[in-house]
């Protein structure tokens, strides 16, 4: 059975919020990765930049990590909603 998709196709909902918040937070791919294995989550930088291309499914776990590190909800991460 087919993997899940957007309506346009992409892999996951999160890569163009992922961006816009890493750039805003002036953090590298590579320091992205940081602060996530010190949050416990292990992404290395060629993950991130596989999820912010959509070559990459993120699970529910990584979703919460990457809100956790930049201090947003899952919520906004997913939908782009503030709470």
């Amino acid at each position: 059975m087919p993997k899940p998709r957007t309506y346009s196709g992409e892999k996951n909902l999160i890569s163009k919020r992922l961006i816009e918040l890493r750039k805003a937070n002036y953090l590298s791919q590579r320091d992205l990765s940081h602060k996530l294995q010190l949050a416990g989550c292990d992404i290395d930088k060629n993950v991130i930049t596989r999820i912010e291309t959509n070559k990459r499914y993120v699970t529910d776990i990584e979703i919460c990590a990457l809100a956790h590190v930049f201090g947003v909800t899952c919520d906004y991460l997913i939908e782009g909603k503030e709470s």
